[in-house]
């Protein structure tokens, strides 16, 4: 039965007027939920605490699994995380405003990353080189820093490798982001394009579809596909590979869109802090080493994991810088640090390992 003009303008009213009751109701308790958090700084702030930690990674998780978890409406469980992601994120805030290093310039895919995993009240802090990202946290200019680590087509990285067998800091998240490239320009035809230019990365994930579609433009590595688009900026006959938003951010043309040559590319990034996080329920524990060159050394580090029931989630190997032939071996297993079977293992890999080092303990992400 068809709704005259009246009924259905009455109708509308009616749950207009819901709506708006609503969202009374939901300003309230956000509100509400915001003065808690001042309340939670004013509580750790007393007697003076100069270094007080306001971010909570393995709280953030729990909060962010509870909601997924009583979500029952026609919202999805992610649609609803993202919700409170950026109520959390203004919440925090009010506690401690949150500065992130990230690689930048801004539009790049460490910076969508540092947005997915803080929110949008974080703090951006873009630095030239993922070295700089390291530097910044150590030195105190960020709370936090985020990090490309594994890519899953180009692999792992190796500027990130490396620092993180350096750095003093703890990994205290991670962030796994799907990646869709754009090829971006002020030209506005492929066939005025001279040159690509983007991360090493972007460009090996991009490697058969410029090998069919601009075979003979020449092809340039630079440090950050945000840094491509901003070059894209001034010279007509570049095109950069970059995301979306980079192309709002620096006005170029998408002249193609979804250009990488594996549908699900996803780019793995690590949160690194100066502290541990505490247990959260659903952890990971990274580590790197090596091991003396005899048979069966890996097997034994290994065995270790296995005879505990603890699964092993990565083990990438790369050629040690200190030994010809000597390899280091980055391992993530299930569970946290602190628990007493995990400690059992690590300890016992440590004892047969002739390089040892852990390099933090973090929350798996609610956050797909």
């Amino acid at each position: 039965m068809s709704l005259n003009a009246d009924q259905e303008k009455a109708q509308l009213t009616e749950i207009r007027n819901e709506i708006d009751a609503i969202d009374a109701q939901i300003q309230q308790l956000i509100s509400q939920r915001a003065r808690c958090a001042q309340k939670v700084a004013d509580i750790k702030t007393q007697g003076g605490q100069v270094h007080a930690v306001f971010y909570r990674p393995e709280r953030e998780a729990q909060v962010l699994r509870a909601v997924k978890a009583r979500n029952d409406s026609v919202l999805s469980d992610n649609d609803m995380a993202r919700l409170f992601r950026e109520i959390m994120s203004a919440c925090l805030a009010l506690e401690q405003p949150m500065k992130v290093a990230y690689l930048g310039p801004e539009g790049s895919y460490t910076h969508a990353a540092a947005l997915k995993q803080f929110g949008s009240f974080v703090q951006p802090y873009a630095v030239s080189t993922i070295e700089d990202v390291f530097k910044a946290v150590e030195t105190g200019l960020a709370n936090y820093g985020i990090v490309p680590v594994e890519n899953s087509t180009e692999g792992v990285v190796n500027a990130t490798q490396d620092n993180l067998i350096q750095t003093r800091l703890q990994v205290t998240g991670e962030v796994d982001l799907a990646i869709h490239h754009c090829l971006l320009s002020k030209a506005t035809d492929l066939t005025m394009v001279k040159k690509v230019v983007a991360h090493a990365q972007a460009l090996g994930q991009c490697r058969t579809w410029l090998k069919n579609n601009l075979p003979g433009v020449s092809l340039e590595a630079v440090d950050s596909n945000a840094l491509a688009a901003k070059m894209a900026q001034s010279d007509a006959s570049l095109a950069a590979i970059a995301s979306e938003q980079a192309a709002v951010l620096y006005e170029l043309n998408i002249l193609k869109s979804h250009i990488e040559d594996v549908r699900d590319n996803t780019t793995k990034f690590w949160v690194l802090g100066a502290e541990l996080p505490a247990p959260s329920g659903e952890d990971k524990t990274a580590l790197v080493l090596s091991m003396p060159n005899r048979a069966g050394a890996l097997f034994d580090i290994l065995s270790s994991f296995a005879k505990r029931s603890i699964s092993m989630t990565r083990i990438v190997s790369r050629p040690s810088s200190n030994k010809k032939w000597d390899y280091v071996f980055f391992i993530d297993i299930a569970g946290h640090q602190s628990e007493p079977r995990v400690a059992e293992a690590l300890e016992e890999v440590k004892q047969h390992a002739s390089f040892f080092k852990l390099l933090g303990s973090y929350p798996v992400s609610p956050l797909d």
